[in-house]
């Protein structure tokens, strides 16, 4: 086993532990939630942006939203950070909710493309695999996504997630397959894995073993840059 490969497995027991621990929610109570989540504004970033400046949005949960962290040690706020020192012009904004799925996303994507919003990084899912959606429905709701986004001609980055193991071989398959998939269909960049280098290290996460210290948090940024400074640079325009 690579060791990339032993982190995912590691990340995904803590996710196994977490779901099965975490509060219970009925089908009612989750629609209520999830219908509030779909309200709730996405809430800038704290790095100094330049405001007036095209957007970059990043549509997630709360591994975007930072839980446990300040707004400023999250990694959409870093992200912002090293936007700044490469010179380039671009306010990032963080959109993500704690718990939102990939349906919750979806529901909030006209209000969090409002602007001049140049790029859309995608990092939804974990709460998929939490809850042991359909695959399919991921891969629908991250369609529509990226769809949605294209329609307003904005480049798109899919940040990728693991299901947990208690969930069977087959489906930890088809949800690992589902980011290449809809990356490629529409012409999207593709990060595999959003924790990569992160999960399953005890010294890069919080005390539940899911949400990123400070430090893990600066690892994100750097797996997330690596992908989207080449889609921001050389561009005057809208991509």
């Amino acid at each position: 086993m690579t060791r990339a490969r032993a982190l995912v497995s590691a990340y995904a027991a803590v996710l196994v532990l977490s779901a099965a621990c975490g509060p219970r929610q009925t089908p009612a109570e989750t629609e209520q939630t999830g219908r509030s989540r779909a309200e709730a504004p996405p809430a800038a970033t704290s790095a100094v942006p330049v405001h007036g400046a095209p957007r970059i949005v990043v549509l997630g949960d709360s591994l975007t939203a930072g839980l446990g962290l300040s707004l400023d040690q999250a990694y959409p706020a870093l992200l912002q950070q090293r936007v700044n020192d490469a010179g380039l012009r671009y306010d990032v904004i963080n959109a993500g909710v704690s718990g939102d799925t990939s349906a919750g996303g979806l529901r909030r994507l006209d209000w969090a493309l409002e602007g001049d919003v140049r790029v859309l990084v995608v990092a939804l899912g974990g709460n998929d695999a939490l809850r042991g959606l359909p695959a399919a429905e991921l891969r629908r709701n991250l369609s529509d996504i990226i769809v949605g986004a294209k329609a307003r001609k904005i480049a798109v980055l899919v940040a990728g997630m693991e299901a947990p193991p208690n969930v069977g071989h087959q489906y930890m398959v088809e949800f690992r397959q589902v980011y290449a998939d809809v990356a490629k269909e529409h012409g999207a960049a593709l990060l595999p894995f959003l924790l990569d280098g992160v999960a399953g290290v005890e010294a890069l996460n919080q005390r539940d073993g899911i949400h990123p210290t400070a430090e893990g948090a600066r690892r994100l940024a750097d797996n997330v840059w690596a992908v989207l400074e080449p889609l921001l640079e050389g561009r005057s325009g809208r991509p």
